[in-house]
């Protein structure tokens, strides 16, 4: 282990305020952002960035929606500000899909996140952290408040709106919710609602954290180092870590092997339990487990035909040039899934599939293919 390693977790890892920016900027919104469980949510901020230059005619605009742990950083080194690199480095930069010598590229951190943008650990009207006081805000809301970025920044309509896992529902509820504002939509890896299987696999995720001692009812923000929801944080990550990766995968990269020096016999572990120890260590210094909580829940919510009279005619809303894909090894949103949205979605056919051993995962992954199906899309 690093001297990292062996420190004290913080009872956070979100950004807060005093913290280097990095490459962030931040749109304050001017209103109370209304939210679709009843009432409004005051004093929120946007983080965002951008790469790249909006035309003349502001028909160049690229919005990119990260999934449940992601945030702003789409691309660049990791440095003061981004404790991570890129996660979808591939995809930015000069001769790749999303060139900024070409593309306007936009990434929020939702709402309720962790990385900028107002969340859990933000401090509310009364100078403390929101907490336990956070409310749900779902996919919906995200573009309730992402309009308000978009028409600040000059955008009427998004050339392309693209996500995959929660950044794909995200990206589906923009389209069907603003129909006229996207020209073009890409969907990977996600599910037109979330089924019983996938809220089951959260439930032991969210126990985790909130049965862990230093959770505090969510209010754990201003505890010292060591005293946060770290251990149930890490316990979820890990359990969530299995869903985003194959059987296949795990047993060809890790098998019955035990971790080099250990026993697994003698108290000691396997490979496989070293590798999500490491994810859960990871984890814990760069995400917030209210955020966490707030995240999960609002993909146990993610139905787009809440309140449209079912999924079909949630689809149907959708107006945009359509590409839909899914890994063919995803065991937390499989291929039926996105079958059911490029049957629902007029015009979206056919299919695309991601062959790729790594799970879910693979939309991250296989960033050659995710690529090459996004130029595909930009050029048609």
């Amino acid at each position: 282990m690093t001297a990292v390693d062996t420190e004290l977790p913080p009872a956070t890892g979100a950004w807060r305020e005093g913290d280097d920016p990095g490459r962030r900027q931040w749109l304050t919104l001017p209103d109370p952002l209304p939210l679709e469980g009843g009432g409004t949510l005051p004093g929120v901020r946007i983080a965002y960035e951008t790469w790249g230059t909006l035309d003349a005619n502001a028909s160049n605009a690229v919005l990119v929606l990260h999934a449940l742990t992601g945030d702003s950083h789409v691309s660049g080194p990791a440095g003061p500000g981004h404790p991570t690199p890129g996660w979808w480095e591939a995809l930015i930069g000069p001769g790749r899909a999303l060139d900024p010598a070409h593309w306007f590229v936009v990434a929020p951190n939702i709402v309720g996140g962790c990385q900028g943008s107002t969340g859990p650990a933000s401090p509310a009207s009364d100078g403390r952290p929101w907490g336990s006081r956070f409310p749900l805000v779902t996919a919906r809301d995200a573009v309730t408040a992402e309009r308000v970025l978009a028409d600040a920044l000059g955008v009427d309509a998004w050339a392309l709106v693209i996500g995959g896992s929660m950044g794909g529902m995200r990206a589906l509820e923009w389209a069907a919710t603003e129909p006229d504002r996207v020209t073009r939509l890409c969907l990977l890896a996600c599910p037109a609602a979330t089924t019983a299987d996938q809220i089951g696999w959260a439930a032991p995720q969210l126990a985790a954290i909130r049965d862990d001692p230093g959770w505090q009812g969510g209010d754990y923000h201003d505890a010292p180092p060591g005293h946060g929801p770290h251990r149930g944080l890490g316990v979820a990550r890990r359990i969530a870590h299995l869903s985003y990766r194959s059987a296949f995968e795990l047993d060809e990269r890790f098998g019955r092997d035990a971790q080099d020096g250990e026993d697994p016999w003698r108290g000691g572990r396997y490979a496989v339990e070293s590798y999500l120890d490491h994810h859960a260590r990871k984890l814990v210094r760069r995400f917030d487990a209210m955020s966490y909580v707030r995240l999960t829940e609002l993909m146990n919510a993610h139905d787009v035909g809440r309140g449209r009279g079912g999924v079909a005619a949630g689809l149907a809303r959708v107006t945009a040039r359509t590409l839909v894909a899914g890994v063919t090894s995803d065991r937390l949103y499989p291929l039926e899934q996105q079958a059911e949205l490029v049957a629902g979605i007029p015009g979206a056919g056919p299919l695309r599939t991601i062959d790729s051993p790594y799970g879910h995962d693979g939309f991250l992954i296989e960033a050659a293919t995710v690529g090459a199906l996004v130029t595909e899309l930009l050029e048609s």
